[in-house]
């Protein structure tokens, strides 16, 4: 058992020795407060299967909980469509969202584990900001995390995991990315 009282995330120990300087130094900001810092990470998984079968959203729960370290939100359709049989606060995906030790955490495996076990991996997009320097990316399978046991799984959903951050600008959030070693291939 990790003593937390004493126990810091590796990424954010990084961040606080050498990340903060060498932004610091390359944008030339003025105070330690404009530096960009990571403010959360959501995990977001879709699950459009739970219209005909109640049971898989509770299976992608458990499965995004695991994944994440803390209990996942199940959310629900706000409008009825008719044409794809949803009716409204029908469950239809499950969210989570990370912040402090547990959003460093994530992000340390999410980039040293999970990405590397994506199958035909040559990098995430470089081109993914939003423009006020929060980064999204999708990942097909699920099942790239080592916390999932791949012979208990029903079936395997993509997510989705948005990257929020500080930064005024796009280029800003992607040199503070680069400098956590996100394998950008643009």
């Amino acid at each position: 058992m990790l003593d937390t009282a004493t126990y810091t995330p590796r990424l954010r120990s990084v961040y606080k020795d050498s990340i903060r300087a060498a932004m610091k130094e390359e944008f030339n900001y003025k105070n330690d407060m404009q530096i960009p810092k990571l403010d959360k990470i959501v995990l977001n998984m879709g699950i459009g299967e739970a219209v005909k079968d109640s049971k898989k959203i509770k299976s992608a729960q458990a499965d995004l909980s695991a994944i994440a370290g803390q209990k996942a939100v199940i959310t629900k359709a706000r409008n009825s469509i008719a044409g794809f049989r949803v009716r409204e606060e029908m469950p239809l995906g499950v969210k989570v969202t990370l912040r402090g030790d547990r959003m460093y955490e994530f992000l340390d495996r999410l980039i040293t584990i999970a990405l590397p076990r994506v199958r035909d991996f040559r990098g995430v997009k470089g081109t993914s900001f939003d423009g006020n320097g929060n980064y999204a990316m999708g990942i097909k399978e699920h099942i790239v995390f080592p916390e999932i046991n791949f012979d208990q799984i029903d079936e395997v959903w993509g997510m989705d995991v948005i990257i929020c951050t500080t930064a005024k600008t796009d280029a800003e959030a992607k040199a503070l990315l680069k400098a956590f070693n996100m394998p950008f291939n643009s």
